[in-house]
């Protein structure tokens, strides 16, 4: 997604995924065309994602993520596997090391997980289920003002609710 919220340590966000890249081989996918190198498995013999590999052996496709960290709350979502390992999980490695491990059990901590999880989440779930749907009526608009003109609403008579011109 274009619009992600940058990462407070580019460096290492780059050395995580250089690392699985280098784990997996450069360039590898699975046999569905997963690329990601997180959702890949290292050393299977021929190149699988968790999600196939999990196919294969009868087993559930997703996983239950904790929103804020395992060491902050017990809550979890649902979540592709593919999507938990690759995504969400990293995106964790983004937060502060004290916030991500508590160690303590600071309250504060455990709060601040809780927004960066909800934020993390929210993110990953415009991503996924809306983000699409701009680029879809976006293109749909480009159809249309071919097909009927520039103003294709009043041609067709859909009433607009938005800001009229």
């Amino acid at each position: 997604m274009q619009n992600r919220i940058p990462t407070r340590d580019p460096i290492g966000k780059e050395l995580r995924r250089n690392r699985a890249q280098r784990r997996v081989g450069l360039g590898s996918k699975c046999a569905c065309g997963e690329p990601k190198p997180e959702a890949l498995i290292a050393g299977s013999d021929s190149m699988i994602c968790a999600e196939c590999q999990r196919k294969e052996k009868g087993l559930s496709v997703m996983d239950r993520h904790h929103v804020a960290g395992q060491a902050n709350h017990d809550l979890t979502v649902p979540l592709p596997a593919n999507d938990h390992r690759s995504i969400l999980t990293p995106a964790m490695y983004d937060w502060p090391k004290k916030t991500r491990e508590n160690p303590t059990g600071s309250p504060l901590l455990a709060a601040a997980a809780c927004i960066r999880g909800f934020c993390d989440t929210v993110i990953y779930l415009i991503d996924k289920l809306i983000y699409w749907v701009a680029e879809l009526l976006e293109a749909l608009h480009e159809v249309l003002v071919c097909e009927f003109g520039e103003n294709y609403w009043q041609v067709l008579k859909i009433k607009c609710t938005t800001r009229q011109r």
